[in-house]
Order: C-alpha cells, then structure tokens, then sequence
C-alpha cells in the first residue's frame, strides 16, 4: 500500500525540522571521501520537500550547517560552501516550478560573500511562492540564537521600548530567527544519532522526535513518509492527560 495513502492529509505537522546527519559515514562506506557523502545528500533534499508538500506540511526546515560545523578541516569547509552555491542556483528552477520559498536562518554574515549574496538572490526570487516554506539552518546555533535574542530584547527594556514586566513567550517568539515560522511540531534526525545537536531548541519544546538509522543520503519520500505515520499515531498531549484530550 501506498504509505502517502495511510496519512491524514488533515493532521500532519505543520514544521518539521530535519537533522541531516550520515553523510560522512555514507561516504565512507563507500571508500569515499565525506565530500561525496555531501554531493549525494542532494536527492534526499529534493525528495523532503517534496514528501513534505504533497502531504500538506507548510514548512520544513534543514539543519545544514552549524556554528559548530566551521571547526571542521577547511577543505570540507570550502567544499561545503562551494555546494551550498551550486545547488542553490541548479534547484532554483525547481523552487520556482513548485512553489518553494527559501528562507534562511543563523549567523547568515559569517558565510562567504559568494554563498550570501546566491542564497539572499534565491530568497528574493522564490518570496512570492506559497507552496511550502523551506528554510535552511546556516552557520546556525540555537543558544547563540537565544543569546543574541535576550540582547535585543534587553537593548529594548534599557530604551525603554519595551516594558519588563510584558516580556511572555511571545516576545521571545518574536526575537527569534525563526519569527515568521510555526513552533516545530515534528524533529527528524538520520543515521541512528539521538540528540538534537543545539537545534531549534526553543521552538521544539514540544516537538515529536523521530529518530531512524538510515543515512540521510538514502533517505527517500516514503522514510519521510514512516515518519509522518509514526507522529500521527502518537498522543499530543501538551501537559494534558489522554481522557482530557477525549472529553
């Protein structure tokens, strides 16, 4: 049977978040350099997406490159950026074609000019789309993330722009990178790894986590597709118990 089949079109998430983590190993299973693993991570990108869109998902968001990912060998580095470039500007077409807006979020000032000046094009180009929302995580850190969201909130209450006692989760919200983004309702990470690497840590406060073992280069619509089932037979309960959520 068709698994896109046995989803309720009427209460998939709204965010997913995607940890895509394997590639390295993929790569060396292979007898490859983790810069192959990279390349060949494309088509589970392009498959994500669109999973996610045929299913109803309206955003979905990739943790592409960490604060932490800069500490890697500079030849990976480099590759990295180099890829992120090229395939910002092969996949346009495609964005466009289905309706994809990009979005992006992190320390976006700390990428090479080349790779900041593609990526905001591609975004000016594909703001119009209304399809789903794709965001990429670049040079992105949660904490840092929170951090530079209680300055700026802080810079407010000290001009008095703000007043102290009127700071809620929804100011928090508001200071965030992801502002204009829903709160993630389900995380997925590839390759067997369990934890959620100081991703979108306010914004999965209440997220499902759904871990599976098979590395993101391999990772298809109908893994994305196990996912999604796995969270509609799950019990959202928000601090709730089951016979509230039943009355």
């Amino acid at each position: 049977m068709d698994k896109k089949l046995q989803i309720d079109l009427l209460k998939t998430p709204k965010h997913v978040a995607i940890i895509m983590d394997g590639n390295g190993r993929w790569a060396k299973g292979k007898g490859m350099s983790r810069i192959f693993g990279h390349r060949n991570a494309l088509t589970a990108v392009r498959e994500s997406v669109k999973a996610a869109s045929q299913v109803n998902v309206e955003a979905i968001t990739l943790y592409a490159f960490s604060t932490e990912n800069w500490n890697r060998p500079k030849l990976e580095v480099d590759a990295l950026m180099s890829l992120l470039i090229n395939s910002l500007k092969k996949e346009l077409p495609e964005f466009m074609k289905e309706g994809v807006k990009v979005n992006s979020i992190g320390s976006i000032e700390s990428l090479p000019k080349k790779a900041q000046r593609v990526l905001n094009d591609v975004i000016l180009e594909t703001k119009n789309n209304t399809e789903i929302v794709l965001t990429f995580a670049l040079s992105y850190g949660s904490r840092e993330e929170i951090v530079n969201a209680i300055k700026n909130i802080s810079k407010k209450v000290v001009n008095k722009e703000l007043d102290l006692e009127k700071i809620d989760e929804n100011t928090i919200n508001n200071h965030l990178y992801t502002f204009n983004l829903p709160d993630v309702d389900l995380m997925i990470r590839t390759s067997g790894e369990q934890r959620i690497s100081n991703f979108l840590l306010w914004q999965m406060a209440y997220a499902e986590l759904y871990f599976t073992d098979i590395l993101w280069p391999d990772f298809r619509q109908e893994h994305f597709y196990d996912a999604i089932i796995d969270y509609q037979n799950r019990e959202r309960r928000f601090g709730k118990t089951s016979e509230q959520l039943t009355e």
